[in-house]
């Protein structure tokens, strides 16, 4: 697949990225018996400002594929252009310049802060370690007003993140992320830990720092309600593969790979008159495992439209509509 952004060069692009994660046995002496795909050979792009949504099932290589553009993890194969740079190779102090401009927000906010740090010490500790501030009384400035950016009194910089609620801790976590004025976010699962109503706020508060401050985000969710609200464009995991892309209105209006229509027709309609009479049918079957996946299309045992050919090599990612990308040979228009 060639990739090409709509409007410029992207800022992030990913190109046959593998991450496969060793499976061993033995105490003393570990022996390679297999391996997990989490992530298979996966092409997409993030455009300069834009939030990009990565959605599927758990454990389908969302969170790894966050992991691996954050250089968690260091990839089995394939590049990761940020800017130009591939972020899979380099090292030492252009890895540190990296971290600057990357930044993450992670989906738990009551693991994700050191409990024995007051909620000042948690963000100001970024700008210590890259030397961005290294006058206390400017530092101390620098927090609180990070603290008020994120809706939070300035006065929470004395607390301890116990003494917080969920809501009220990732936000802490944003000002975190915020502390070293980056310019891409990967937000994995931000706010499916927290209530209903608390979820609308921070999802409002994203929004408002990515206008603010220019922010580019790859927002990793489940949660499609809000991944309608907040992404320009939707990228559909399954099994370690991206199985369709496609700007937000399109994919939700006309979704095209047989996966991204279950998954749609999955979701609860409120009214439970509506869902009482919805014809809704499940996938048939249970997700493969990543350490044996189907040959072919990953998709095809469960597939409602899959043909023999399915079974022989995997899809392609082809663009059938305009800046509408599906992995799929069966897709008719």
């Amino acid at each position: 697949m060639t990739v090409a952004a709509i409007d410029g060069p992207p800022l992030l692009e990913v190109r046959g990225l593998r991450m496969h994660f060793p499976v061993t046995e033995g105490i003393v002496v570990h022996r390679k018996i297999g391996e997990v795909k989490a992530v298979d050979g996966i092409d997409f792009w993030v455009r300069r400002g834009e939030t990009l949504g990565l959605v599927g099932e758990s454990g389908c290589g969302k969170t790894t594929t966050g992991r691996c553009i954050l250089r968690l993890e260091r990839p089995t194969a394939g590049e990761i252009l940020y800017d130009g740079v591939d972020i899979a190779k380099v090292e030492g102090k252009q890895l540190l310049a990296l971290r600057r401009r990357i930044q993450v927000i992670f989906q738990d906010p009551y693991s994700s802060l050191n409990p024995r740090m007051k909620v000042g010490e948690i963000i100001a500790e970024p700008i210590m370690v890259h030397g961005i501030e290294r006058d206390a009384a400017r530092r101390t400035a620098r927090v609180r007003e990070l603290l008020s950016v994120c809706g939070l009194d300035p006065k929470f910089a004395d607390r301890y993140p116990h003494e917080m609620s969920g809501g009220q801790r990732q936000r802490v976590g944003i000002a975190r992320a915020l502390a070293l004025e980056p310019e891409f976010i990967v937000c994995d699962e931000a706010v499916s830990a927290l209530d209903v109503s608390i979820q609308a706020q921070i999802v409002n508060l994203l929004e408002d720092l990515r206008e603010r401050f220019g922010l580019t985000y790859l927002f990793i969710a489940h949660d499609l309600s809000v991944v309608r609200h907040l992404c320009q464009r939707v990228a559909v995991m399954y099994l370690g593969h991206i199985v369709e892309l496609a700007g937000c209105d399109e994919l939700f209006d006309h979704p095209l790979h047989p996966y991204t229509q279950v998954l749609l027709a999955a979701v609860p309609v409120p009214d439970p008159n509506v869902e009482a009479t919805r014809n809704f049918r499940p996938v048939q079957g249970e997700v493969p495992s990543p350490i044996n996946p189907p040959p072919g299309c990953v998709f095809h045992p469960r597939c409602p439209i899959a043909v023999a050919g399915c079974k022989q090599a995997p899809p392609e990612l082809r663009e059938v509509r305009p800046n509408h990308w599906v992995a799929c040979g069966e897709v008719r228009l």
